[in-house]
């Protein structure tokens, strides 16, 4: 039923959760895993899910990738312990729900499993959640996880 998932992951308990969620329908080798991670920096230290540790604000962009891409690598092989087979993933930089949206489209995912609210809560409250986001815009299923 589900052949491409995207599971865009940031470092909250909630995405862990919607990746366990996403291995469960991928179950099998029955589905496609695409991993999406989105760099934020945070204006707090924060130790992450997968031991990966929050980027602060000041940052230089070479630290931001490379954080981007430790989390990545750490998300992927927390699927494959929860038992997916078909697993890649991408890191881009950018608005959240706008590139989570393109890679809908140029991915041809037909289910998305997110987090209900990740790191950016506070945010979120004030100008619309990035789940609440794509719950609406996205021409697919999504499946938002508490």
């Amino acid at each position: 039923m589900f052949k491409t998932i995207l599971v865009p992951v940031d470092g909250s308990e909630q995405a862990k959760l919607a990746l366990e969620v996403a291995c469960k329908l991928a179950a099998n080798g029955q589905g496609h895993l695409h991993i999406l991670h989105i760099p934020e920096r945070l204006a707090h230290d924060n130790t992450l899910v997968w031991g990966v540790g929050a980027v602060n604000l000041e940052a230089p962009e070479e630290e931001v990738e490379r954080a981007g891409h430790k989390m990545l690598e750490a998300a992927k092989q927390a699927a494959v312990e929860h038992g997916a087979t078909d697993v890649d993933g991408s890191v881009h930089q950018g608005d959240p729900a706008r590139v989570i949206l393109e890679q809908i489209k140029k991915l041809q995912v037909d289910t998305v499993v997110m987090g209900s609210r990740g790191l950016s809560d506070i945010k979120g409250l004030v100008v619309g959640s990035v789940s609440h986001k794509i719950a609406h815009a996205a021409p697919c299923h999504v499946i938002t996880v508490r």
